[in-house]
Formats: C-alpha cells, sequence, structure tokens
C-alpha cells in the first residue's frame, strides 16, 4: 500500500527527515511503502491534504497548532516529530551580537510556505526589528546567501538543522532572544513555547541556549483508514531505535512525546489511538 508523504524544499530539515521516516517505517512494516514527496513546505502541506492529494504531511509547529485548533479542522496526528528550538545563526566575525542588532539587515527566514519562516517573522514582529525579509527558494540556499554576505543572518530550528549545520561547519554564532524577549515572543505567539537550544548541538555552541520553539507534527488527511493509521504507528514507534540511529532530531519522535505533544488526545487519528491504548499510553 503506497502512502504519500509531503516534506518541504531541499535543504531544509523536513527532507531529511522524512527520508529517515521513510526508511525506518518501510524496514519495519513491509506492507506500508510510504513515498517521501518535496513540497513548499508546511502552508501547502495542509491544504494538499484537507484535498486528499498528500496522505500524511510534516507540519511545522505554528501550522499545525493553528489547524489543530480550527472548529471544523479534520485532520489528525499520526506522531510527534521533534521539537523546534529557533535561532538566528551569524558568521563568526558578524558584529550582531543580539537580535536588535539584525535591524534593517538582510536576514534569510527560509522558504515560501515553511511554517520555520511563519515562526521567524512573528518572531520580529512581536520584538518589533525591522529586518529585510529574504523569502528562499529553497531552504538550501540561506547558508550559501550568508556565507558570501548576501544576507548578515540565517533564521532557523531544531537539532541537526542542515542549514546550521553547514554554517556552524564554516564558523558561526548564534543569537538568541534574552529572558525578556522571550516572554515578549510568547504573549503575542501563544502557539510558540519555551524551549532550549542544548549545548553540543552544533560546533560552536558551548552553553545550552533559552529560546522559543515549537512541536512539528506529522499530520494525516481526513480520511486515512483507521487501520492504516495503526500499522503506521506500530511500524514507528517499533523502529523508534532504528529511527533515532539514523537522525539525531529523530530521537524524540516517540510514542510518549506524541500523547504529551498532541492538544487533545482527540486530535490524535484513531488507528494511532487505537495503538497508544495498546501499548499503555492512552487509555
Amino acid at each position: 500500500m503506497a502512502i504519500v508523504l509531503g516534506t518541504a524544499t531541499p535543504g531544509g530539515g523536513f527532507p531529511v527527515y522524512g527520508a529517515a521516516f521513510t526508511e525506518a517505517v518501510n524496514a519495519q512494516e513491509p506492507t506500508l511503502r510510504v513515498e517521501a514527496r518535496n513540497t513548499k513546505g508546511s502552508t501547502e502541506n495542509v491544504p494538499l491534504l484537507e484535498a486528499g492529494k498528500l496522505d500524511i504531511a510534516l507540519v511545522a509547529g505554528e501550522v499545525a497548532s493553528r489547524q489543530l485548533a480550527k472548529p471544523d479542522n479534520a485532520l489528525r496526528i499520526v506522531a510527534a516529530m521533534y521539537a523546534s528550538p529557533g535561532l538566528f545563526a551569524v558568521p563568526a566575525d558578524s558584529p550582531a551580537r543580539v537580535i536588535a542588532d539584525l535591524r534593517g539587515k538582510p536576514v534569510a527566514l527560509g522558504a515560501e510556505g515553511s511554517g520555520l519562516t511563519l515562526m521567524g517573522h512573528n518572531v520580529l514582529a512581536a520584538l518589533g526589528v525591522a529586518v529585510q525579509p529574504i523569502t528562499l527558494q529553497k531552504a538550501a540556499d540561506g547558508p550559501e546567501m550568508v556565507r558570501d554576505g548576501r544576507a548578515a543572518a540565517l533564521w532557523g530550528a531544531g537539532i541537526g538543522w542542515p542549514g546550521f549545520a553547514t554554517l556552524a561547519q564554516a564558523g558561526a554564532r548564534f543569537i538568541a532572544p534574552s529572558a525578556d524577549e522571550i516572554a515578549r515572543i510568547l504573549e503575542r505567539n501563544p502557539d510558540l513555547k519555551a524551549m532550549t537550544m542544548p549545548a553540543g548541538a552544533y560546533a560552536g555552541l558551548d552553553r545550552p541556549l533559552p529560546t522559543i520553539g515549537s512541536w512539528s507534527f506529522v499530520l494525516a488527511r481526513a480520511d486515512l483508514p483507521e487501520e492504516t493509521g495503526y500499522r503506521l504507528a506500530r511500524a514507528l514507534h517499533q523502529a523508534e531505535g532504528a529511527l533515532a540511529a539514523r537522525l539525531a532530531q529523530a530521537k524524540e519522535t516517540t510514542a510518549a512525546n506524541t500523547v504529551a505533544a498532541a492538544p487533545r488526545a482527540a486530535l490524535i487519528h484513531a488507528g494511532v489511538q487505537r495503538y497508544l491504548r495498546e501499548i499503555g499510553l492512552l487509555r
């Protein structure tokens, strides 16, 4: 049975995660054949799911939270992917030390349609920092623009995010909001949460950085059969170890995190609920 998984543009974290997800599930459950497909990202994935053109899709936190909160929402959670703490990255020799230093500067905020890009815009708006926003054709273009000077900074999120990994290898510093700025951002954006980027997540990051972020989800179309959801959940969570071995940030893709991150249990796909009850995580 073929299951089409929507990811995002090449060079970002979602296609990398989608490849690991696909390999892990397909190896665990031979009767399923998950096929990853590049899209424009979260804001395209939601309408594609609603139209039945994707079976499941990766959706970033703010986009997912807003969708799941709609009274007429019919999409359902298959799994919580990982938490995505957001930061700005600048070259190691940049004079920028705080977010306000980016005011008026060109900043690569991500690809059009990406939930990550939306989060970056919301962070800057909450702080009243107006930049020259750069929307990318592909997420992979961002690090190169910072390296060659076309952008002063790159916005990104999550552990193991390819854009940050590329910049960190060349020498980068990371800028997070202050405690006061975190409070202001959360007041304006209740869908976001206080998070911490751990020390060692990237080269040169030698201390944990408190920031804001959100949980990303694998969402399913409204009419994905219950049995398909059950088999997906069973394969995914029986392969948790293999998935984590393939991708560091996928260590957070656990059945327990799916239960904890879901706004309420009723938003979890019926087949996934069945599996979670079977293993004792839902009543």
